[in-house]
């Protein structure tokens, strides 16, 4: 199976055998990766039945639910990884779910799109309307509502949090960008722990 580029990043920041909550999993391409490559113990939770049922038909474990809601009934240090990826933009209250991934697993992996990229910022000053960015599908109008921020928007939400920042690296497509990843990256990923 070939994962997403950030998700073969994320597969490679999650240790094997590892304890792992996937969420937002939607169809569960990721956490099946995890479970037959890396022998994760793993699970997931998803919003939409489509992706729940995917998920199932896959032989995974996972419970439909909103994110926000579910991870109240993990208790503390319960896992050892707990992965969010594409989804932070969809919450209402960002820092809270990355304090609760942080507070149930010893360490959270995020992925997000950056806005911060050199063509949504151009778009944006050309064109003065909210920019799609890259490796996203949603537009600002559809169904979910969503919220735009870059890099280095969510360095200060981790600063602010007390969040510490293990391991990031960013991508441009599939290739992994080394400096000047505000406006460079289209999309990042964390490794963080409390």
């Amino acid at each position: 199976m070939i994962l997403r580029s950030d998700l073969q990043v994320i597969a490679e920041m999650v240790p094997e055998q590892a304890r792992v909550l996937d969420l937002g999993c939607g169809d569960g391409d990721l956490l099946d990766f995890l479970v037959r490559q890396k022998r994760v113990k793993g699970s997931g939770i998803e919003i939409s039945e489509a992706g729940v049922m995917a998920c199932v038909r896959r032989g995974l474990s996972v419970r439909q639910g909103y994110l926000q809601e579910g991870l109240a009934d993990y208790p503390d240090g319960l896992l050892d990884v707990v992965v969010l990826s594409q989804t932070l933009p969809f919450l209402s209250r960002p820092g809270e779910v990355l304090q609760e991934m942080l507070r149930v697993g010893q360490q959270a992996v995020v992925s997000f799109p950056n806005w911060g990229y050199w063509r949504c910022r151009l778009e944006y000053l050309v064109n003065g309307r909210v920019p799609q960015a890259p490796d996203f599908e949603q537009r600002w109008d559809d169904d979910r509502r969503w919220q735009w921020f870059t890099v280095a928007d969510f360095e200060d939400l981790c600063r602010t949090l007390g969040v510490t920042i293990e391991n990031k690296v960013f991508l441009s497509g599939n290739w992994r960008i080394d400096w000047g990843e505000n406006w460079r990256s289209r999309t990042a990923v964390y490794r963080l722990r409390i």
